[in-house]
């Protein structure tokens, strides 16, 4: 028990401060010196502590990576098998970087855009987003022969260049959709295409591997 082990450490010499996995090491193996299992153990504690902290900075990159318009999800799931990080947790996170700037982008973007478009210095980029967003729009609208819930769910769902969440939010709200029905439908492509990436990614690099 607890107790025991307390009792039998402190009354071989040992200090409150000593690391009780060491102690209970060196009183199983008394020819080993309590001070070097004590190094053992740390250092065995600084390898799994680095190695936590280097997968959370890969999962930090990989959520941020799916956050950045053009590049977004189909980009990050990649660099996720890149890193060798798991497969189903690396999915959820590439989600989830995803789909923050969605709300966002549909509340305020649009005005954010069309303020800052004779700006000096910002005028030029959002210039770009607002085209991009426009030619986003007139794709919806052409394919909106199934409805523009569904016509967004494909433009964002089928990974090609110039679709994604960033655009196909930015399009539906230039269309006047509603915000809970483009919520839904861009989660539902980002699902999707999350899905046509990761089969892609696992594909390639099993074959690299």
């Amino acid at each position: 028990c607890v107790d025991c082990f307390a009792s039998v450490c402190y009354g071989s010499g040992c200090s409150p401060g000593r690391d009780p996995f060491a102690v209970f090491f060196h009183l199983h193996f008394p020819l080993v010196p309590v001070q070097y299992t004590e190094k053992v153990f740390n250092f065995q504690f600084s390898i799994i502590f680095a190695k936590l902290l280097l997968m959370l900075s890969k999962y930090l990159i990989v959520f941020f990576i799916s956050m950045v318009p053009l590049l977004e999800l189909r980009g990050a799931i990649p660099v996720s098998q890149g890193f060798d990080l798991p497969m189903i947790q690396s999915y959820i996170v590439c989600i989830m970087g995803n789909m923050i700037p969605v709300p966002f982008i549909f509340l305020f973007a649009r005005k954010f855009l069309e303020w800052g478009q004779d700006k000096k210095f910002i005028g030029g980029i959002c210039t770009f987003f607002l085209v991009k967003g426009r030619r986003g729009g007139e794709k919806l609208e052409s394919k909106a022969g199934r409805g523009l819930f569904v016509a967004l769910f494909l433009f964002v769902g089928i990974p090609l260049p110039g679709t994604g969440a960033w655009t196909g939010t930015l399009a539906a709200s230039l269309l006047g959709m509603k915000f809970k029905e483009t919520v839904i439908a861009v989660m539902a492509g980002v699902v999707f295409a999350g899905t046509i990436m990761m089969a892609l990614s696992m594909g390639v690099f099993s074959f690299i591997g």
